[in-house]
């Protein structure tokens, strides 16, 4: 009798249903990651430089290896792409070199800071490596060290001063007012000879000659 009883005890636990439980499970396909597709929907924005800008480009040697940096330049002054030029064409290093050049251009033009940038690139030690010759620099561990340690002096440390500034042609002295008086001048001066003072030509003054330039004359008063 014990043994029945038991028995049905044991099929009555096998058909009961498993009970909830308090805890709530979530699967991860039931909910959609927003997060994830916020930052893949999003497009990053290149900021290209126009078609005409300033650059500056700048001559370095580091241990028998030399070249140029050219940096092109925004409205605003600060580096928007990089050319790297190495004196050996076709080399290892050229190749390199250039191909870096072109990911850091990418990088600025993507966003990245250029702080950021020289944080992580300055004080990097391989070879070649040497004196540069630049007395703000002095000794450079590689390459890189020296470009973004420039790049650092030049433009994030307040030593670029005016990169480019227009200044206005000087204005000749006795300039002449209208069309027929200069005319009138190139014809006055004749044969003239050179000022023995300041070397400009001098202008008939009479039966002698003046400079304009300084007042001489040619032995007339």
């Amino acid at each position: 009798m014990a043994s029945t009883q038991g028995m049905v005890a044991d099929n009555q636990d096998q058909q009961t249903p498993p009970q909830p439980s308090n805890r709530k499970v979530v699967e991860n396909s039931t909910i959609p990651d927003t997060t994830l597709g916020a930052a893949s929907n999003r497009a990053a924005l290149r900021r290209r430089l126009p078609d005409e800008r300033h650059s500056l480009t700048h001559h370095f040697s580091i241990g028998g290896q030399e070249g140029y940096v050219t940096v092109g330049l925004y409205e605003d002054g600060f580096p928007g792409e990089m050319f790297i030029r190495m004196a050996k064409e076709g080399s290892t290093v050229s190749g390199l070199m250039d191909s870096f050049a072109t990911a850091i251009s990418l990088a600025l033009q993507y966003g990245v800071p250029l702080q950021v940038l020289c944080d992580k690139f300055s004080h990097t030690r391989f070879e070649p490596s040497g004196w540069s010759g630049n007395p703000k620099i002095g000794y450079a561990r590689s390459l890189m060290d020296y470009l973004f340690r420039w790049l650092e002096l030049r433009f994030l440390k307040g030593e670029q001063g005016i990169l480019f500034e227009l200044r206005p042609m000087p204005e000749p002295k006795n300039a002449p007012s209208t069309l027929i008086q200069a005319l009138g001048d190139v014809v006055a001066l004749g044969d003239a000879p050179a000022c023995n003072i300041c070397g400009s030509l001098m202008v008939r003054n009479g039966s002698c000659y003046r400079c304009l330039e300084c007042g001489s004359t040619s032995g007339c008063s």
